[in-house]
């Protein structure tokens, strides 16, 4: 069983064996999730890290950042690379035009809730051939949607994608899955991380709070009343004490 990385470096290593192994289970449309503050600034990095796993497996390989600016950054820091870097565009430019017979697989890198358009029209261009989307900013428009368009943007596309990889900070806790382990809920008892729940679906709201209450003997696992609000610290200092952890 994989447990919560000791650091950055760790989960992103993870994050890389479980994407691979998604991909050998013939997953085509995959998404690692890293969520930490300010992750995004570290954007480039951290697809530069995750790349080596599938440049050996895929010689076609296309990195997409998000914007123009983003994409020339990374191509004058990374200087000459196997695979090609390119960015989303927008809604007035052709994504189609940006897919190549000899691309193989797609790297989306950071994309935002306002690209989510492009995202589903590169996926549906590449017919088939594996897309992994790095850190996105996707959730917002699951989440915060609502409404038809919202409803057949969740059917038609968002539902479809598959984590490989997530993890995140909670209070005292962390929310982790590593491919093709289920959704895990991680407790923090005496400075260590304790597995106390494995779902087949990601844990959220009540759900989510309904698990930690029980670990934490706060409530009836079978009663029906509502779920009380865990007594938590300061969000605050217990997200800078695990994000210390990892980027140690």
């Amino acid at each position: 069983m994989t447990e919560l990385p000791k650091d950055l470096n760790e989960a992103i290593a993870q994050s890389r064996i479980a994407t691979a192994a998604a991909l050998s289970d013939g997953k085509n449309l995959l998404q690692v999730e890293l969520v930490f503050p300010e992750i995004a600034l570290q954007a480039q990095s951290i697809a530069q890290q995750f790349l080596p796993e599938f440049e050996e497996i895929h010689s076609g390989v296309k990195v997409f950042f998000p914007d123009t600016g983003a994409a020339a950054l990374a191509r004058r820091d990374w200087g000459e690379t196997l695979f090609k870097v390119t960015d989303l565009g927008s809604s007035r430019t052709p994504i189609e035009e940006k897919i190549a017979p000899e691309d193989e697989l797609f790297l989306l890198v950071n994309p935002a809730a306002v690209e989510v358009a492009q995202v589903e029209k590169l996926y549906l261009a590449t017919g088939g051939r594996p897309v992994i989307i790095l850190n996105p900013r996707l959730e917002d428009v699951a989440t915060i949607g609502i409404g038809y368009a919202a409803r057949q943007l969740r059917d038609r596309f968002l539902n479809k994608i598959e984590s490989s990889y997530y993890i995140r900070p909670l209070d005292s806790a962390a929310l982790f899955r590593c491919y093709p382990q289920p959704w895990q809920v991680w407790l923090e008892t005496n400075d260590e991380y304790e597995l106390i729940s494995e779902t087949a679906q990601k844990p959220v709201g009540d759900d989510l709070e309904r698990i930690l209450n029980k670990a934490l003997g706060t409530v009836d696992p079978n009663s029906n009343a509502p779920v009380k609000p865990l007594k938590k610290k300061s969000f605050l200092a217990e997200l800078q004490t695990f994000l210390k952890a990892l980027t140690q």
